[in-house]
C-alpha cells in the first residue's frame, strides 16, 4: 500500500478521535438525552465545544480534498518524496489543528489550517501536472 493510502488512512482514525472528542464535549453541555434524541430543537455550543464542531467540519471538507489528491495521486502513479511529504504534513497539520482550533489558539490555528491546506494543494498539483 502506498505511503498516501497509509496517510488516508491515519487520517479517517483522526477524524474518528475527532469525532468522538466533538461529542463528549458537546455531551458535556447539552446531555447525552439530548445527543440521543432527535433534535427537534436547537441548542447551541459555547466555548471549546462550539469550536470542537466548527473544526469538524472544516476537517469534513479538507478530508474530502485531502482524499481526492490521495486518489489523483495513486491511480496516476504519481506517488513521489514531495507527495509522501505532503501527505504527513497534511496529517500533523490536522493533529495540530484540533488542539488549535479548541483552545483558541490564534492566529497559529489559521497558519496550521493553512499549511495543511497547501501541502494537499501540492499533491493535487504534482498528481496533474
Amino acid at each position: 500500500m502506498s505511503y498516501e493510502l497509509q496517510a488516508l488512512g491515519w487520517a479517517a482514525l483522526i477524524w474518528v478521535l475527532h469525532f468522538l472528542v466533538s461529542s463528549m464535549a458537546a455531551s458535556g453541555q447539552v446531555g447525552m438525552g439530548y445527543l440521543l434524541g432527535p433534535r427537534d430543537e436547537q441548542k447551541e455550543l459555547t466555548g471549546a465545544a462550539a469550536r470542537l464542531k466548527r473544526a469538524m467540519a472544516n476537517y469534513n471538507e479538507g478530508l474530502l480534498l485531502f482524499a481526492v489528491a490521495v486518489v489523483l495521486v495513486v491511480l496516476g502513479q504519481a506517488s513521489s518524496e514531495l507527495t509522501q511529504y505532503c501527505a504527513g504534513v497534511f496529517l500533523a497539520a490536522r493533529l495540530l489543528y484540533i488542539p488549535a482550533y479548541a483552545l483558541g489558539w490564534s492566529p497559529w490555528r489559521t497558519l496550521i489550517w493553512f499549511v495543511g491546506f497547501a501541502a494537499t494543494l501540492v499533491m493535487v498539483l504534482v498528481a496533474l501536472f
